[in-house]
């Protein structure tokens, strides 16, 4: 049979992402496909190079908008390692929480892109309503709706008093309400949405370890790894057990973080109960000397910056590996096979970020 070869991305008609892959086609049935990256490349780690390391947070952070209090995280935990910096107590748990409001965001923003690849406009649009409240919340924590910009080396640059702190948990308690009411019940039951996505994009839990696979795309195949067991910020204090699922498809990917939306809510009433009162910055004397790792969780997955400083203002190096980087070879397993009309929904169950992966 003649095989076709039609370019699938950049730009897409439903996908935010400007992922770019050519797709061979006997037909309707996909038999092969090539990632290509580079698209939207910014040269963020040579801009690195040329700044005061302390000015990197506000360039991290801006790597990706919808994660971006993570990739801050990452910076300032390496930053932090290499000048010796011990982030205070209290400033540990709002890390904790603000990391968690960024996750909730990013998936409710991915599980409203899903219903509306689908079809399922109202639901697009009832998701996007939760995330609105979600949104509310950073706005009054943060003074930012998107990018939170709370966190500096050393710490974070603004605090959560008792009362508002009351306010929050309320606000949260409603956001689950609404989760049990009006959303989980058709993303998670809903027939059309089973089949389009039970059984679509299979990946096996060795297939996933051995492509090196992250976050829910490697959870949702039954490999239980995520980088907050680690207990970096103040995860070991407030406990932490990851999302599992087994079925290894593309509903399995949306179970895993339809499931983290209700733990990041825990996640985030913890942090807020538990934090104990002083400071929440710590002054930074002194300048980045020698290698190190840091590793922190996306919503999408491992987060991996490598630092190297040479005891002056600007590091020597800044290499950051992302989670999509990591996903997308998971794509030439789950593709081939399936008919063009499952390749939008297959391609999203990674939740891909391209704004990160090419920075």
């Amino acid at each position: 049979m003649a095989r076709t070869v039609i370019p699938f991305g950049p730009q897409h008609p439903v996908l935010p992402e400007p992922i770019h892959l050519k797709l061979e086609l006997e037909d309707e049935k996909v038999v092969g496909v090539t990632p290509i990256i580079g698209y939207v490349h910014r040269g963020i780690e040579k801009a690195v190079e040329l700044n005061d390391f302390r000015q990197n947070v506000f360039l991290c952070e801006r790597i990706c908008g919808i994660c971006s209090f993570i990739h801050a995280l990452t910076y300032c935990e390496g930053a932090e390692a290499l000048t010796g910096v011990e982030v205070p107590p209290r400033a540990r748990f709002l890390r904790v929480f603000w990391s968690e409001l960024s996750r909730t965001h990013s998936h409710l923003l991915w599980l409203g892109l899903l219903a509306d690849s689908m079809g399922f406009e109202s639901l697009f649009m009832q998701i996007w309503r939760a995330r609105e409240m979600i949104l509310d919340i950073s706005e009054m924590t943060a003074g930012h709706r998107i990018i939170q910009s709370t966190c500096v080396i050393g710490g974070v640059r603004r605090d959560i008093d008792k009362e508002m702190a009351k306010e929050v948990d309320k606000r949260l308690l409603a956001f689950k309400e609404m989760l049990d009411s009006t959303i989980a019940p058709v993303l998670l039951h809903d027939p059309t949405i089973k089949r389009r996505a039970v059984g679509k994009g299979m990946l096996s839990k060795e297939q996933a370890e051995l492509l090196g696979a992250v976050g829910p795309t490697s959870r949702g195949s039954g490999v239980a790894i995520d980088i907050r067991q680690t207990g970096y910020a103040a995860y070991k204090e407030v406990g932490f057990e990851p999302v599992v699922e087994t079925a290894g498809d593309s509903y399995a990917r949306t179970l895993v973080r339809a499931r983290e939306v209700y733990q990041c809510v825990e996640l985030m009433r913890k942090a807020l109960s538990m934090m104990p009162d002083g400071e929440i910055l710590v002054r930074v004397d002194g300048y980045p000397e020698g290698e190190t790792v840091a590793r922190t969780e996306q919503p999408r997955g491992e987060l991996i910056y490598y630092f190297r400083g040479n005891g002056t203002n600007n590091l020597e190096r800044l290499k950051i590996r992302t989670p999509t980087f990591a996903n997308i070879p998971t794509l030439l397993v789950m593709l081939p096979g399936c008919e063009m009309a499952d390749v939008p929904v297959i391609t999203l169950s990674i939740d891909p970020c391209i704004a990160c992966t090419e920075r």
